[in-house]
């Protein structure tokens, strides 16, 4: 207990510093003296490049990486199953076809409108989802039907590709996952999702917790398990959404990012909660600052590494459980 208290105080502090080191890092390093002595002169040679640039990423890296761990720990909870993740319900992907429709199809449109479609797109596949098992929120059917969806989105995703060569070089970009060029306007678009839902998620954290012993016992309990489990997936859809638009595909940081902290903390929703958002924020900042400092000038996409680090994982946890 003791030592999962320590690792609770200790992952804000680690956020706040790779909060900062993140403004230090990129094509020049920035010290930290003068990081301050810039924020402080508009006229400073660097101001655009640390206010209109890196602030706004690194702010995205701790917001969209507890977004996307969120979404995995409330999908987790649902389908009652460590290894689901929101990639397993398709809104990944299919967030990843309405935004590669848009820039193969429609390339001069402002990047503005990517966040919105796509966002669009992850609610849509949601509801074919619920409607294909019909309406009912069985664990195993929910995953299975949601697989075989992921896996369609991908396929077309990749036959639009190959069909529009001339136009794939920035959908690829964005397939890969990164946070490069991302303005204060995308913050603004994401950044309030995560500070609205996240309080409602630990309302909900005394019935999911509930919801874990079993339909059954949970509506013997009093738990209103329907609704539950509706307003807990789409939280999760709208946060995966949200996130996969600004910043592509991230690959296995939902699934990650909650059994890390259930490793950790044990499955209590109130303490597991925070402890994902603050594991997924974790992990996508050093995702970034990596991709950025392995070999600069050249930038290598966030999603790149995360795959790296997930895949691995993933395939233990699966020998694991045979």
């Amino acid at each position: 207990m003791q030592i999962s208290r320590f690792y609770l105080y200790l992952m804000p502090l680690s956020v706040i510093f790779l909060f900062i080191l993140s403004l230090m890092i990129g094509t020049y390093w920035l010290s930290f003296n003068e990081l301050g002595e810039i924020l402080t002169t508009p006229q400073h040679k660097d101001y655009f490049t640390l206010v209109e640039y890196r602030l706004p990423r690194a702010l995205l890296a701790i917001f969209l990486g507890a977004a996307l761990a969120l979404s995995g720990t409330l999908v987790q909870g649902i389908i009652r199953n460590p290894l689901a993740s929101p990639e397993v319900l398709g809104i990944n992907n299919a967030a990843g076809l309405a935004a590669v429709t848009i820039l193969t199809f429609f390339p001069t449109i402002s990047i503005f409108w990517l966040p919105p479609i796509a966002f669009g797109a992850g609610l849509l596949a949601f509801l074919l989802l619920l409607i294909l098992c019909h309406y009912r929120f069985s664990p195993l059917k929910m995953a299975l039907i949601g697989i075989s969806l992921s896996a369609l989105y991908v396929a077309i995703t990749h036959y639009m590709m190959l069909a529009n060569p001339l136009e794939i070089n920035l959908a690829m970009l964005w397939l890969t996952g990164s946070l490069w060029g991302r303005s204060w306007h995308v913050v603004m678009f994401a950044v309030p999702w995560l500070l609205v839902f996240l309080p409602l998620t630990i309302m909900l954290a005394k019935s999911l917790d509930t919801l874990a012993l079993g339909e059954e016992k949970a509506h013997n309990l009093g738990v209103n398990v329907r609704a539950i489990q509706l307003i807990t997936l789409l939280i999760a859809v709208a946060l995966s959404a949200t996130a996969v638009a600004v910043c592509g595909p991230i690959s296995f940081l939902g699934l990650i990012a909650p059994h890390l902290a259930r490793k950790c903390f044990g499955g209590r929703h109130l303490i597991l909660i925070p402890a994902s958002c603050f594991i997924g924020a974790l992990l996508l900042q050093t995702a970034d600052i990596l991709a950025r400092a392995i070999a600069p000038p050249i930038e290598l996409p966030a999603g790149i590494l995360t795959a790296i680090i997930g895949a691995p994982y993933f395939f233990v946890l699966l020998m694991r459980k045979n």
